[in-house]
């Protein structure tokens, strides 16, 4: 089915329940009450809320990272933190989130392809906000979306695309603070994916402003990022080759080798991108990773910094991922913190340290050594 005609299907049969959607590693939680949508969850660390306040300036990385650690010593959650630190208050914290879930929402409609099941009568989860929009609003913004992404993609093909400064552009134009936000980014020859990184939001949304930056002939596109290289996965345990041998060799695995099972099951959902099992086994891999680079390779309190000069950094090859967190190594953030206000999944993030550790283009400190 469509995703326009499966949330119809389930707002017209006024159906209460949760629509649960797994697509490549992301999977998104939509809840029903009587056919209206409540509420939505999603592993998805581009929408976390404290990225989502932190697209809409409602704090600022400082202010998200000292939440964080509130918010493992007191057990609260993000917005609780927020609320007792006196950044935000109640309402705006309320508000976010619904922004945040229907946001959420909204990408589904940008997906090329995913798999759905629907668990009847399966409530929002407790301490949830409840949003109560109706299937026909959701519908008609995600239809515009797809619209909208097919008219950007005219001049702004990929998020792979790297933008800079057309040659009439003057720092005396009379744009918005967003607009101008974004361009001190494209100053910098970022891809769009970069970009989106930064100011911790959508490349649908950095897609619509490069689009109107463009048009009025403020940037251009000059090129794109290569492909990045597929992940390749070697022989395993005697040539596996069904879908049922390479999910079993990756059970086999899970305790021992985190990452070697995480290869096979990105070799598996490869193939068969809707394996539920599959997506299964990856969050619990994933787990089991970080907590093996935490307690065997990377302090959590261990503090990066830049080894490298500008210009010698300038010749490495780096991802835009990676750029983005050498970006956030101030020299006084630990490993922790940076893995607060990242927009990357938190095993992702630690195998990029760690090989830009390999790499000698960034060394470890100790906090004590930092602060002494």
């Amino acid at each position: 089915m469509s995703l326009t005609d499966l949330l119809q299907f389930v707002g017209a049969g006024r159906k209460t329940g949760m629509l649960k959607f797994e697509g490549d590693d992301i999977t998104k939680k939509v809840y029903f009450e009587n056919g209206l949508i409540v509420g939505c969850r999603s592993n998805d660390p581009r929408e976390y809320l404290g990225q989502v306040l932190l697209h809409y300036g409602k704090v600022n990385e400082e202010q998200l990272q000292t939440a964080h650690e509130e918010q493992k010593k007191a057990r609260l959650s993000l917005g609780e933190a927020l609320v007792q630190q006196g950044s935000l208050t109640e309402e705006e914290v309320q508000e976010i989130l619904k922004i945040r879930t229907l946001e959420s929402i909204y990408d589904l409609f940008l997906w090329k392809e995913g798999s759905f099941e629907f668990y009847d009568e399966e409530p929002l989860p407790p301490g949830s906000i409840k949003v109560g929009v109706e299937v026909t609003t959701v519908v008609m913004e995600g239809i515009y979306r797809i619209d909208e992404s097919a008219r950007f993609r005219m001049l702004v093909p990929s998020e792979r695309a790297i933008v800079e400064l057309a040659p009439g552009w003057t720092s005396s134009l009379n744009l918005g603070k967003e607009l101008r936000r974004m361009l001190f980014f494209v100053h910098k020859r970022m891809s769009v994916a970069e970009i989106a990184y930064h100011m911790h939001t959508s490349t649908f949304h950095v897609s619509g402003l490069l689009f109107e930056l463009i048009s009025q002939g403020y940037a251009r596109v000059v090129g794109e990022l290569p492909e990045p290289f597929p992940t390749v996965v070697g022989d395993i345990e005697g040539v596996p080759e069904t879908t049922t041998e390479l999910i079993a060799s990756a059970e086999r695995k899970l305790d021992e080798d985190p990452e070697g099972a995480l290869s096979i099951l990105q070799r598996v959902l490869k193939e068969e991108p809707k394996n539920l099992r599959a997506h299964e086994l990856v969050i619990e891999a994933e787990a089991k990773l970080v907590h093996r680079i935490f307690q065997s390779e990377l302090s959590p309190n261990a503090v990066p910094t830049i080894a490298l000069s500008p210009d010698n950094l300038a010749v490495e090859q780096l991802e835009p991922q990676e750029g983005f967190l050498l970006s956030r190594m101030n020299g006084t953030w630990d490993v922790q913190s940076i893995l607060s206000i990242c927009p990357f999944r938190e095993a992702d993030s630690l195998r990029m340290m760690r090989s830009l550790l390999a790499r000698g283009i960034i060394t470890l400190e100790s906090k004590a050594l930092k602060l002494s």
